[in-house]
């Protein structure tokens, strides 16, 4: 199955879910629900592929959770970061969703005994209140107990039969398309915004494509308004084949971004040891301040021309060499705003005095609601950005010195010279076709004259 096709059927799925509940859960609350199911599966999965260790003989769902001894229970603990029972797994409790009287309070139960699972271990913190957002006893699902547990089944039902195989034999990102396809599909009809908290993967991939061009190795990689975590599982998806050494690291102001995140972490198969998500304001609550350097910085200031503090900090920047290139972006590629975005890249390392500006405001294609930067269009920037060789009306690299006497805007606009669209006008050519219509005019004028003498005269 292409990855086209795996993406057209988990929205299809997706769509079917939510017609089962519709008209009793919110949509955007809705996206709770499938992506928390999404991530129960998961990790049911990979825990259980763990345990059995390529062990055909071991089926861990069909075994009973008397055989658990505190030993196994400890070292899973130590090496997963929790554990699950096989009476637990996703498998066991979807099977039996239908006629399971107690399905919400018993899920309630499992994913309290998930979290807790790693308490008193280093992973404490990275499990502890993953589940917070799937409430399963909520009045949202439903006024009665039958009502919730109805509708918790047919989410539940809905998720087991995503049929893709095991989730890294996948050729999309399911969590991520997943989530894309709720937000593009509610945010506007809820009258709520959650583009924000969500950098599509197009955008992502440039990203990292950007903060990574030539390194062989990372060290850390750090996102200071991660989200749900698109940015660094872009840039572990486009460094897979190197080093990152002490892994992924993030901070989210809002509280269910920042369960989205951790759990994107452990989709991705990045171990609790690999990542340290942080909830907190990070321009007034820094998590990570004693941490630096980190080798990729990613970051999208929007304000790139006005005065004060902002002229103060840009002039910072480029008395100290530090702007490599600012690159505009077309206009409405984030969900929940039309605006056009610039991405600012810095480093320490310029080998000159100059900075780049790249007018990509014109590559995009549309698709339904927003517009998105296909591999074309990323490659074409990539080659830009890396050859840091001129382009009419692209790219074009300027002295800082003619950017400090431009009052140290950075707008790439005032760089880099828009192509001139309007059609180019022969004057000379349009005065002897108008001089031939005239002469025209002029002779049919005569005709009508004579024809309307004849009928007069006759």
């Amino acid at each position: 199955m292409t990855s086209n096709q795996q993406r057209a059927a988990l929205q299809r799925q997706i769509w079917q879910i939510a017609n089962d509940v519709r008209g009793a859960v919110d949509g955007w609350d809705f996206k709770q629900y499938v992506l928390g199911t999404l991530f129960y599966r998961f990790i049911s999965e990979n825990f259980a592929s763990y345990i059995e260790a390529d062990d055909d003989s071991i089926t861990y769902a069909e075994l009973s959770d008397d055989i658990i001894t505190p030993g196994i229970k400890d070292d899973a603990v130590k090496t997963k970061g929790y554990f699950i029972y096989p009476s637990q797994l996703f498998a066991n409790v979807s099977k039996g969703a239908n006629t399971n009287e107690s399905l919400n309070t018993d899920l309630a139960a499992i994913f309290a005994a998930i979290e807790s699972s790693a308490n008193g271990y280093p992973s404490e913190r990275d499990i502890k209140g993953l589940f917070a957002d799937f409430d399963t006893t909520s009045n949202r699902l439903g006024n009665t107990v039958i009502d919730k547990n109805t509708r918790l089944a047919a989410v539940l039902k809905g998720v087991a039969g995503l049929n893709f195989g095991d989730f890294q034999g996948n050729h999309i990102d399911l969590f991520g398309d997943a989530y894309e396809f709720l937000i593009s599909n509610y945010a506007a009809n809820a009258g709520k915004s959650g583009g924000e908290f969500f950098t599509p993967q197009h955008v992502s991939r440039l990203i990292a494509q950007l903060a990574m061009l030539g390194q062989t190795s990372i060290n850390k990689i750090y996102d200071p308004a991660c989200g749900s975590g698109s940015l660094l599982l872009q840039s572990k998806k486009h460094f897979d084949a190197h080093i990152i050494e002490e892994g992924f690291f993030g901070q989210e102001i809002n509280h269910t971004t920042y369960n989205l995140a951790r759990m994107n972490m452990f989709l991705h198969n990045i171990n609790y040891d690999k990542f340290n998500i942080q909830l907190g304001n990070t321009l007034i609550d820094p998590h990570f301040g004693d941490d630096k350097p980190f080798d990729a910085i990613v970051c999208f200031p929007g304000i790139f021309y006005r005065g004060g503090a902002e002229k103060k900090i840009r002039q910072y920047l480029v008395d100290n060499n530090y702007v490599e290139t600012v690159i505009s972006l077309a206009p409405n590629l984030f969900f929940g705003t039309t605006i056009a975005v610039n991405i600012l890249v810095l480093s320490k390392h310029k080998i000159d005095t100059t900075t780049q500006f790249i007018d990509a405001s014109g590559l995009f294609k549309k698709e339904t609601n927003t517009n998105v930067l296909t591999d074309k269009h990323i490659e074409q920037i990539m080659q830009a950005f890396d050859s840091k060789e001129p382009v009419d009306h692209f790219a074009q690299s300027v002295d800082n010195d003619k950017i400090a006497a431009n009052d140290y805007n950075l707008s790439v606009s005032s760089y880099v010279e828009a192509k001139d669209n309007r059609e180019v006008i022969d004057i000379a050519k349009l005065n002897a076709e108008l001089k031939t219509t005239v002469a025209r005019i002029d002779e049919l004028r005569k005709d009508i004259d004579n024809i309307v003498a004849e009928i007069e005269g006759a």
